[in-house]
């Protein structure tokens, strides 16, 4: 059976952002308490960041060059990240509700942008209609096959007590719904499908590995493909995701193996191992350039081509410190692996203010507000803006072939490849120069470089020697280059 993926994301590129800390509209809500907004962020505290706040900002998103944008939970709950819901039909009163969603879709789909929210439907919170009625009606309760309930009484909130239901990683914050069910099942096929006939275009599925109800996933596809056959379903999946990119499930996952692979490599013994503890994607330790390309070689042969060019690729993410943090705010390393992520298979996904430099350790740390501009670091912000603008105008960087050319030390060359475009994208991960030699490449590739389309250090002049059957690059420390 062919594999169809949606074209729209093969050409993307996802701004992720945690709705609480992005931007607060001008007139928002009054009345209500909020941390400072430029305090340290904690668990439990909201800034009071929304959807009418992220309307404002379209312009800057969509001028750095962002063609879509995917939203942590926007749904009623109570904890500032909102994986703990309430209502799924209703978006929270503090981002500004359904309206500001409608407005949203309206004004990003104007911009021919696209809008992919966060599907949390493995867990509920305990305030979720169908659980508190058990709490509050016990085993009368005409809900009781929603939840794993294991005995009596329940305890949600009393932690000396078991809280005799399953919650999600024995959070009893977090109760488990019962796939098993068939309401439970039909209830979030009709969620996602409500979403997708308001207009949104795609679902980012938390945790999707914990419901393992056979069917469930292909039947959630099937539902949501039928509505919109070019809805993006990408799910949280971190180490093997081959078992869900069969074409029957899901068209992507977050590729943090490709996350991990890169950060080790181009940040090498700078990363700093306390940043990256209990998160299960290794951007430690470090690794050369042949050890990387051989998990990028892993990669790219795991999966059929149509999902490899709708994976979304990251470097960070809300579940991770930040790039610049984790490397102990080395600038370099953040170039190089931007350049990496934008010119790799895939549709590259920026985790909001990692584009300006903003730092942050593990969650809550990771979750800070957007900065003011002038704490904006402007050589990250030129980074970023230069690598989504030669991705935008390069066919062979979005959709081309993935062509390994040679790995050595700490050198790492490829070249992507589309009819007659081909560009050269070369990596010196090392501190001092690095020389590559790599043979028949004319021969292979029947292309003489041209020009550098881009250099992460302009001021370092680039040794490119050609031959009818050998090219070789001679890179300066820490630099990464585009040869046309």
């Amino acid at each position: 059976m062919p594999i169809h993926t949606p074209d729209w994301v093969k050409q993307a590129v996802f701004y992720q952002i945690f709705l609480d800390r992005f931007a607060k509209s001008r007139s928002p809500s009054t009345g209500i308490l909020l941390e400072g907004w430029d305090a340290p962020p904690t668990l439990q505290g909201y800034k009071g960041g929304d959807l009418w706040g992220v309307i404002e900002q379209l312009d800057y998103i969509q001028d750095l060059g962002f063609t879509a944008v995917y939203f942590t939970p926007i749904f009623q709950a109570t904890c500032n990240h909102r994986y703990h819901t309430h209502d799924y039909y209703q978006v929270d009163p503090l981002l500004g509700g359904n309206e500001s969603l409608y407005r949203l879709l309206e004004a990003a789909h104007g911009r021919g942008m696209k809008v992919v929210l966060d599907g949390v439907f493995n867990h509920v919170g305990r305030g979720f209609f169908f659980f508190n009625d058990i709490l509050e009606n016990g085993s009368y309760s005409p809900w009781l096959d929603w939840f794993k309930i294991e005995a009596w009484p329940l305890s949600a909130y009393d932690g000396d007590r078991p809280a005799n239901y399953k919650g999600w990683f024995d959070n009893r914050a977090l109760p488990e719904l019962n796939h098993t069910n068939p309401a439970v099942r039909e209830y979030i096929m009709r969620v996602a499908e409500h979403w997708i006939r308001v207009g949104i275009d795609g679902w980012r599925l938390d945790v999707p590995f914990c419901i393992d109800e056979p069917g469930f996933w292909q039947e959630f596809r099937d539902r949501v493909k039928a509505i919109n056959p070019n809805a993006y379903i990408v799910g949280e999946i971190w180490r093997d995701a081959r078992k869900w990119l069969d074409g029957t499930q899901f068209d992507g996952v977050m590729n943090y193996r490709f996350a991990g692979a890169t950060i080790a490599f181009t940040g090498g013994d700078r990363v700093i191992a306390e940043h990256a503890q209990g998160r299960n994607y290794d951007p430690h330790p470090a690794i050369d350039a042949a050890a990387y390309a051989d998990k990028i070689q892993l990669l790219l042969h795991a999966h059929a081509w149509d999902i490899q060019l709708t994976q979304l690729n990251l470097l960070a993410s809300h579940d991770t410190a930040r790039l610049l943090t984790i490397v102990g705010g080395d600038v370099e390393t953040v170039k190089l692996a931007n350049l990496l992520m934008m010119t790799f298979p895939g549709a590259p996904s920026v985790y909001y203010g990692d584009e300006v430099g903003l730092e942050g350790a593990l969650d809550p740390d990771s979750r800070r507000s957007f900065p003011a501009r002038e704490q904006w670091n402007s050589e990250i912000l030129s980074c970023h803006r230069q690598l989504i603008a030669l991705r935008h105008s390069r066919l062979s960087l979005r959709v081309g072939e993935y062509r390994l050319l040679g790995a050595e030390e700490q050198v790492y060359v490829f070249a992507r490849i589309w009819q007659d475009e081909v560009l050269i994208v070369a990596v010196n991960a090392g501190d001092t120069l690095g020389k590559i030699d790599l043979e028949s490449v004319g021969t292979r590739l029947n292309a003489q470089p041209k020009q550098i389309l881009y250099s992460t250090d302009e001021d370092e002049a680039i040794e490119v020697t050609w031959t009818i059957d050998n090219l070789f690059l001679g890179i300066p420390a820490r630099t990464g280059i585009v040869l046309e």
